[in-house]
């Protein structure tokens, strides 16, 4: 059911004044999608998945039964995968590409990185620079 004209004015005031009063929030709602959390829930799913794979080479050396937990963990990524690349759907998974190739594969993961420094970055920092 579409909006009314009046509806359609209240939700103009309310984004112009969101814009207003925090920006950076109104630019991350902008920006964000429906398939951003399940995007995200994959990348750390293969992330995890590597690295259970290369602990699980390594435990072999080591233990069988230790090896078997790295197995465990593969297991447990792979699950994480197939429930987020259900959760994206095929245009979702379609959009993710088209932002990885748009950028370069090299600026969406240094997009990340980014991201992690700033969340992390301390108060002093800012002080220093």
């Amino acid at each position: 059911m579409p909006l009314s004209e009046e509806e359609q004015r209240i939700l103009s005031e309310i984004e112009s004044q969101l814009r207003a009063s925090d920006p950076d929030l109104a630019r991350q709602v902008g920006s964000t999608t429906i398939y951003s959390h399940a995007l995200r829930q994959l990348r750390w799913g293969i992330v995890a998945f590597v690295a259970s794979f290369a602990g699980t080479v390594l435990l072999l050396t080591v233990s069988f039964l230790l090896a078997f937990v790295g197995f465990l963990g593969m297991v447990a990524s792979a699950l994480v995968i197939v429930r987020a690349a259900r959760r994206m759907g095929r245009a979702g998974i379609g959009d993710a590409g088209q932002a990885i190739r748009g950028g370069g594969f090299r600026g969406y993961v240094n997009g990340a990185g980014k991201k992690a420094r700033e969340r992390f970055k301390r108060p002093e920092d800012d002080a220093e620079a």
